[in-house]
């Protein structure tokens, strides 16, 4: 089996060493300081494009999130790892592209399947350069086998729910609540979950904030069944769906506040994202993409284009919004370079390392190309810069938008909502396009994974 390598920056001559799992690792003398800011992600789950205030919804109140927005960058191109719980987290975690994972976009509490052992995620890669890591929420990336959870993929604490809100395991009525690789209750009362993983989070960074730590909170909720806690239910115009948001919306505002009373803010980056579309079949149980087409499980505009606030005050310009297209496979590189280390050149991660861009340095990549993977990790869209070819569709809902038509190529500068197809004016872009999907399925099939299949 092959494993990854990271390498710190630095002057000095690397020594290798080995993390308490046994994984390969190549060290610098010099581990992260505290001048490396603390990291963490908020990453939701089924939040649609247009469900924030400062995305245009008229009825859901975040202010939190829009003041996070003011305070810090709008990234108005950037996309989930794909349009399903699963693999998105993957895709997050590892910088890679579902579809090496070895499994499906959604993983299922009767799946014997996993994240394999030989992956580092991006846990496993800032602690071996000096950070504390917590994960408190979704994890969603395998069974409750012991080798599939975070406390064996690079999270010193955790506290969440192993699958989805809805999921149970078969043959066996109940949810688990997990602390670490324990059950800690069974069947939670769900609606002091975002409550309850905010206070944890808010717990860890002030136990943890004389050292750099990473903070991993993938929230429970917008997914149904929507479960808004006591002082929430019932206050949103928008009804139970716009409840459960305007709470996630408390609970970043409760994370920046705790932030600025520890003195941390500027030396933190916080960045919040979603790990797919909404769910527009559940009607109002699910939210909005916006002006964008179609939702969750489609690689329409709306199934992966999510929204997406970085904030790091002395670090990301304030009130700034960039264009670039960027996605969740991207924060892999991006936040193993602002924590002081590398990837390995020779590791298969697909994301590319944006830093520059949060720091509003970025020269754009007006040609940058990015692949769509969706049901059962199918290649089925490419766009490179403001064109998006798709060679397949799928949507939940059963919609064929084009009746059959295929390809279907758009200019996503002029056309966001994808309905004006040019591909019969634009030939030999088309062809350009299909030839990127066809070299983009080739390079997988040689490549796979890393190691053998789990």
């Amino acid at each position: 089996m092959k494993s990854y390598v990271f390498v710190l920056f630095s002057i000095l001559i690397g020594i290798a060493c080995t993390d308490k799992s046994g994984k390969s690792t190549e060290l610098s003398s010099n581990q992260a300081s505290p001048k490396h800011p603390n990291i963490i992600i908020l990453f939701c789950d089924d939040l649609g494009y247009g469900d924030l205030g400062i995305t245009g919804h008229p009825n859901i109140k975040t202010p939190n999130l829009d003041h996070m927005a003011g305070e810090g960058m709008r990234l108005t191109n950037f996309y989930s790892g794909s349009p399903a719980c699963t693999a998105s987290r993957y895709a997050l975690l590892t910088g890679r592209y579902p579809i090496r994972s070895g499994f499906d976009w959604v993983l299922y509490p009767a799946s014997e399947r996993g994240i394999h052992p030989e992956e580092v995620t991006l846990a496993e890669a800032l602690k071996n350069v000096g950070y504390a890591t917590a994960g408190y929420g979704k994890w969603h990336l395998g069974t409750t086998k012991k080798e599939y959870l975070p406390l064996q993929n690079g999270f010193d604490e955790y506290l969440g729910l192993p699958y989805s809100n809805d999921m149970r395991p078969p043959k066996w009525p109940d949810i688990a609540l997990l602390k670490g690789n324990d059950t800690l209750e069974l069947n939670p009362d769900q609606r002091k979950l975002t409550e309850l993983y905010t206070r944890e989070a808010m717990d860890f960074m002030q136990r943890k904030q004389n050292e750099p730590f990473f903070v991993y909170l993938p929230y429970a909720m917008p997914h149904v069944p929507l479960f808004p806690g006591e002082n929430f239910e019932g206050k949103s115009k928008r009804g139970i769906y716009g409840d459960v948001v305007e709470e996630i919306d408390w609970s970043v505002g409760q994370i920046l506040a705790h932030l600025k009373n520890l003195k941390l803010d500027k030396n933190t980056l916080v960045f919040f994202t979603s790990d797919n579309g909404p769910w527009i079949i559940r009607g109002l149980n699910g939210g909005s993409s916006g002006l964008f087409k179609d939702g969750k499980g489609s690689t329409w505009e709306g199934g992966m284009r999510v929204p997406a606030i970085a904030w790091g005050p002395g670090m990301v310009p304030a009130g700034t919004t960039n264009t670039q297209t960027a996605s969740v496979i991207d924060l892999y590189r991006t936040m193993i370079t602002l924590a002081g280390g590398t990837v390995q050149e020779s590791a298969k991660v697909d994301g590319l390392e944006f830093t520059d861009v949060l720091l509003g340095n970025a020269i754009p990549m007006a040609d940058r190309t990015l692949f769509y993977y969706g049901l059962s990790n199918k290649l089925m869209a490419v766009r490179k810069g403001k064109w998006k070819l798709h060679t397949e569709t799928y949507s939940q809902t059963g919609k064929d938008y084009f009746e059959g038509k295929l390809p279907l190529l758009f200019n996503l500068d002029t056309d966001p909502s994808e309905e004006h197809d040019v591909s019969d004016q634009q030939p030999e872009l088309v062809a350009e396009l299909i030839d990127l999907i066809r070299q983009q399925q080739e390079k997988m099939e040689v490549e796979g994974t890393y190691f053998d299949e789990n």
